[in-house]
């Protein structure tokens, strides 16, 4: 059995921990231990692969096992991981050991929730680590379905209805991605569904992709928020809890970039190239669009939701333009995003715990009141903008270098209309931070509010380090990458 399976077994202990837990203490030792392990485990396998890959190792996956789970259908129980799904499993990890800090006084029904978060976290690491396409597919849904309950038992303003919203949309994209994986299974003439072998046959015909293509890209794309199918993600966003707006905007919405690159664009090369033109548009307006509609908001968590879907735009704008230096950026830029937005939604929460409010228009002066919040949130919106040093910087600078070497006219001109996002975003950052943390205190009752408690000290502490690590030495995760982008890239390139 390969180590990959114990991203699985944990959150599988964990549920069974706080199943049997019976108070809340137990419940917080569960969540600790688990997501501390998790983390570890994170960890260690990115170093163990990086040494790996140095000591010569060229397979296109490691830790590779695969075993029959249903054989008239060929499913089987496969994983392995390149550097895309360590890189994706490591952010996965610390998103979830700092969104149990974050929950840390999350009251009422904590052990129930803390159930369908841990399960949300086994469909993430259980999608990252398989190779076979219903497995995948399996994984996938496991991850959404507890978004709804999340969302509507423990959600805030108008829950109910933007759970429903997000389930009926987020399952229609899964009802478009079970025709495309079947479509793939059957028209290829596989005898598995795994998709490293699907794409070393190359079987299926230019006509089939041009008809299958359109059902991945787009299933995947809905939960990547890609444009016109992005609408669910600011309402999910702005009734979601603290912790589960970090793992749905921080990890969530990486399985739709992931799944994009991994099945569409991998899987059916010829379609990707024919029909990259039209998503690149979608991709451009997603990327311009979302940054102006946050520029309009007065609602905190809809400003960094409408941020998240221009910034979750870049990924799939950089993966269509197919070029190795943009689709490493995308990586990176998937990266980077899930930290920058999850510590943005985590400081969001706290000040909403303390001012009940997210109004812009009704906050002010924090700065004099909680400092190491406010401190915090300029950082967030810093590196959110692209400042030199931070993540965001390195990921928007590979996406652009890289778009532009694609020569074509029409690439150069929707990479220089997506370039003007980086000026929108800066007004929105800005004129935020300005409003909320710096002048006269708006209302005299927040000076008796208190600043950020240690657990919450913690999450947000180790987020920055993060996105500042990630800013400041870029290489190992750009050099890890950029090795698995070349496979896909390769194959692309010869469908040119």
């Amino acid at each position: 059995m390969s180590i990959l399976t114990l991203f699985v077994v944990i959150p599988v202990l964990m549920l069974l921990g706080l199943w049997l837990s019976r108070n809340l203490n137990q419940v917080r030792g569960v969540m600790v231990v688990g997501s501390s392990c998790l983390l570890a485990l994170s960890i260690w396998l990115t170093l163990a692969f990086i040494q790996a890959r140095q000591a010569g190792d060229t397979s296109e996956m490691l830790f590779t096992y695969s075993t029959p789970w249903f054989r008239p259908l060929n499913i089987a129980y496969s994983v392995g991981v390149d550097g895309i799904s360590v890189v994706m499993l490591l952010l996965s990890a610390v998103i979830v050991f700092t969104g149990t800090f974050a929950s840390w006084q999350l009251k009422p029904l904590t052990k129930e929730y803390f159930l369908w978060f841990t399960l949300l976290s086994t469909g993430v690491f259980g999608f990252f680590i398989c190779t076979d396409l219903f497995t995948m597919f399996m994984f996938y849904e496991v991850a959404l379905i507890p978004m709804y309950l999340l969302i509507g038992v423990w959600g805030s303003g108008n829950k109910e209805y933007a759970a429903m919203k997000l389930t009926l949309m987020l399952m229609g994209g899964s009802a478009l991605l079970i025709i495309g994986i079947l479509g793939i299974y059957f028209f290829s003439g596989a005898t598995t569904m795994n998709v490293n072998e699907i794409a070393a046959m190359h079987n299926i015909a230019p006509e089939v992709q041009k008809v299958f293509f359109p059902f991945i890209f787009i299933g995947f794309g809905v939960l990547g928020a890609m444009f016109p199918f992005h609408t669910w993600s600011p309402d999910g966003h702005a009734s979601a809890p603290t912790a589960v707006s970090m793992l749905h905007a921080g990890v969530l919405m990486k399985l739709g970039g992931y799944g994009c690159f991994r099945v569409a664009m991998y899987l059916l090369p010829d379609a990707a190239n024919e029909l990259a033109w039209i998503f690149l548009i979608l991709t451009t307006i997603s990327v311009v669009y979302g940054a102006l509609s946050a520029c309009v908001q007065t609602d905190l968590k809809y400003i960094n939701a409408y941020s998240s879907v221009s910034h979750c735009g870049l990924v799939l704008f950089a993966l269509l333009m197919m070029t190795r230096t943009s689709c490493t950026g995308a990586i990176l830029q998937m990266l980077s995003h899930g930290l920058m937005t999850a510590l943005f939604f985590a400081l969001i929460g706290m000040i909403y715990g303390r001012t009940h409010t997210r109004d812009v228009r009704r906050l002010g002066g924090l700065m004099k009141i909680m400092p190491f919040l406010a401190v915090g949130y300029v950082i967030a919106g810093l590196a959110n903008l692209g400042l030199p040093g931070f993540s965001g910087f390195v990921a928007e600078m590979t996406i652009f270098v890289g778009s532009f070497e694609n020569a074509g006219t029409f690439h150069s001109a929707c990479t220089i209309i997506a370039c003007m996002s980086i000026v929108v975003t800066a007004v929105y950052i800005l004129r935020v931070v300005g409003k909320i943390l710096y002048g006269e205190v708006s209302d005299k009752h927040y000076l008796e509010l208190t600043d950020a408690t240690w657990d919450e000290r913690f999450a947000v502490c180790c987020l920055i380090a993060c996105v500042a690590g990630l800013g400041l030495a870029p290489m190992w995760a750009s050099n890890v990458i950029g090795d698995a982008v070349n496979p896909i890239i390769n194959v692309l390139s010869q469908n040119i």
